[in-house]
């Protein structure tokens, strides 16, 4: 039997935060694959390794969790005020299935570097030193993130002292703001913009689930529902049985732990508007995010570092693609300050009570900053601004080599 010749395309394998992904510029994918469809989610399940029943990924570049398990597309934009458009997917390791509904916080930090590394930037519009700003159109959501990429001799800076939970070397520090983040309006895929676009999507920052009575005492279960960064679910560590301070392997290894938490994210999923049946959480597992805080306590972080109590505002746990993250995903970040930002949230609660412009929060690999601004408006809440810092590294560039038939497959995905 023979086969055609595998696809060579080019590709940058790049950290961003505490997430890795591999990059494309649009104009480098094949002609099929530039627009949304079922040719595009085949080329980056492959590239990826994915679907994988092993859940290993062995046979592609993605590293067997979803921080590692996700692609990012960037263009020169046509939108007036903007450098690039960046398109980010999150790639499910055992199932057919890449999730266009939200986006990567930490991968933005990438986005910056990554632009102007490939000449997608206006090159006289950058400093030879100090910060270039690279004004950036996150497709998914349909929102403006603006970030500020430390530049030296006319190349991007990667080396710095900035040290990021989670992240084990140090590097250069690029601040990332989000403007406008409480609004989800996006325009990829099917169910981007869903939700009704509030920040409150119930138009109340504490809502109670109903909830069978096997998943928590009572069948009922507080939380805070808000569009700010990306769709997330607040609910109370103690409401789960939970203290707030474990860890992945706590949780990550009971799986009727997991089932029960993604039952939970799915009932929060319908009463945001996100889904119409439960049934159809199974093909939006990015979105919502499901995350349980904690009024602050004493732990030892993954890495064995000390964190005290008086060191944070809160404890913050969050599960990404149905098992607990390693550290934070920076879209939740960014709920995070945005609903530490507004009085009577269950983050807000569990901060003191006051609202706060910024908190410093404990996750399982450390801490880390962020700041929001919240004003009332005609009676709603509103986030103008929400503000972290990440750091970015290339890791690789070439080319990804892709198996030509794995394009020519006339199965439909999901």
């Amino acid at each position: 039997m023979s086969f055609p010749p595998a696809l060579k395309i080019p590709a940058v394998y790049l950290r961003g935060g505490t997430s890795k992904g591999v990059f494309f510029r649009l104009e480098d994918l094949p002609a099929d694959c530039r627009r949304p469809g079922a040719a595009r989610d085949r080329l980056l399940l492959r590239v990826i390794g994915s679907p994988d029943p092993y859940g290993k990924q062995i046979d592609g570049l993605g590293g067997a969790s979803s921080s590692t398990s996700k692609v990012v597309i960037v263009s020169r934009s046509a939108r007036p005020g903007h450098d690039v458009d960046y398109l980010f997917g999150q790639v499910a390791i055992d199932r057919a299935l890449v999730d266009w509904s939200g986006n990567c916080g930490n991968l933005s930090a990438a986005v910056g570097p990554f632009a102007i590394e490939a000449g997608l930037v206006d090159a006289a519009a950058l400093p030879r030193d100090g910060r270039a700003t690279v004004r950036i159109w996150q497709a998914n959501i349909g929102k403006t993130i603006v970030a500020q990429v430390p530049m030296q001799d006319g190349q991007v800076l990667e080396r710095g002292d900035f040290e990021l939970d989670g992240v084990t070397f140090p590097g250069a520090e690029i601040e990332l703001a989000f403007l406008d983040p409480g609004d989800d309006g996006g325009d990829e895929g099917a169910n981007a913009g869903e939700g009704g676009g509030a920040l409150f999507p119930t138009g109340q920052v504490v809502d109670e689930l109903a909830l069978p009575e096997a998943l928590v005492p009572g069948g009922r279960l507080r939380a805070t529902l808000i569009n700010a960064g990306i769709p997330t679910a607040f609910v109370e560590a103690r409401a789960l049985g939970y203290e707030g301070t474990e860890l992945q392997d706590a949780i990550n290894g009971d799986a009727a732990a997991l089932a029960r938490l993604e039952t939970i994210r799915a009932h929060a999923a319908l009463r945001m508007g996100l889904i119409r049946t439960l049934e159809e959480a199974r093909t939006r597992q990015h979105t919502p995010k499901l995350v349980f805080v904690a009024p602050p306590a004493a732990y030892r972080a993954s890495s064995g570092k000390a964190v005290a109590a008086g060191d944070i505002d809160l404890l913050v746990r969050a599960l990404s693609m149905g098992k607990l993250h390693h550290a934070m995903m920076g879209t939740a970040a960014v709920a995070i300050g945005a609903a530490a930002a507004i009085p009577g949230t269950l983050v807000c609660e569990a901060a003191g009570g006051a609202p706060r412009a910024a908190v410093r929060f404990g996750h399982p690999s450390g801490t880390l900053r962020v700041g929001a601004e919240a004003v009332l408006d005609g009676g709603q809440w509103r986030v103008t601004r929400a503000v972290m810092s990440r750091s970015a590294r290339i890791l690789m560039e070439g080319a990804v080599r892709v198996p030509a038939e794995s394009l020519i497959d006339t199965k439909e995905l999901p």
